[in-house]
């Protein structure tokens, strides 16, 4: 895939790798978010990618977030500009059908911590340092922050870090579930990328099944999980995934999937 202004695309096997690119410190703007969701789109359609890789350019910003310069005078257009195209990002982000991996290279402040929360696995560097601190200039984080970190940290975390603006090193950001794996500076990226590899191991179908199982947690009672889970199980016997990989596992051979 070709490379954009915000967001450098690249594929490495069934992985792609998406870098965000605005010095120096990597901040969303409304043409780089709506540049987001375009690209998650069509990874979406591209039955050959099985994962994909967040970052950020250089070594010391995974992102800051919004630029603050666009609400410095108080539009309440661009602000509501702003607010639509993060949530679309974010949101299409996190419906991406395969595993999505933040690779967390340094400071992740606000709409730079929310990508990272839209993404199903985060792996952190050792200096990485994690905030939303919308509140300590009069705004509030609006592209999932406040429901995406309550549910991975648990209340009283996430209002530490929402309400009394408090930023979380990697180390601590392990202790309380909000990264996965954390790993020394500039390592990141190789870690994600190996971990995105392992995904191909896994039938494609099946990841985007359980995927949806997994998030469907967030919203519906429990019976209703254990009766969409039996749903899908069924639905998978419609796949060639399904029939590849029983067969390849008795035959003792690696299988190949088709992703249909």
């Amino acid at each position: 895939m070709s490379q954009t202004n915000a967001i450098e695309v690249t594929l490495d096997g069934h992985t792609a790798v998406l870098t965000m690119n605005n010095p120096p410190a990597n901040t969303w703007t409304e043409s780089s978010l709506k540049l987001l969701r375009n690209i998650v789109l069509k990874l979406n359609e591209d039955k050959s990618v099985y994962a994909l890789v967040i970052t950020g350019q250089g070594d010391k910003f995974f992102s800051a977030g919004a630029d603050l310069n666009l609400f410095a005078d108080g539009d309440k257009a661009v602000a509501l500009g702003m607010a639509h195209a993060f949530g679309e990002a974010f949101e299409t982000l996190s419906q991406f059908r395969g595993v999505s991996i933040a690779a967390i290279n340094g400071y992740a402040m606000g709409g730079g911590l929310e990508v990272a929360l839209a993404c199903d696995i985060r792996i952190a560097e050792a200096h990485a340092s994690l905030a939303l601190p919308e509140a300590k200039v009069g705004l509030l984080p609006c592209a999932g922050g406040t429901q995406n970190l309550t549910w991975l940290v648990g209340e009283g975390w996430a209002k530490r870090i929402i309400l009394c603006g408090e930023r979380v090193t990697a180390s601590q950001a392990l202790d309380i579930g909000l990264v996965e794996h954390v790993v020394a500076s500039g390592q990141s990226l190789e870690n994600a990328k190996q971990l995105a590899s392992e995904v191909a191991n896994q039938s494609p179908s099946s990841v985007a099944a359980c995927k949806a199982l997994i998030q469907n947690c967030r919203h519906s009672p429990l019976n209703h999980g254990l009766i969409r889970e039996r749903e899908l199980f069924m639905k998978l016997f419609d796949t060639e995934d399904q029939t590849e990989g029983v067969n390849a596992f008795l035959e003792k051979r690696r299988p190949e999937w088709k992703n249909r």
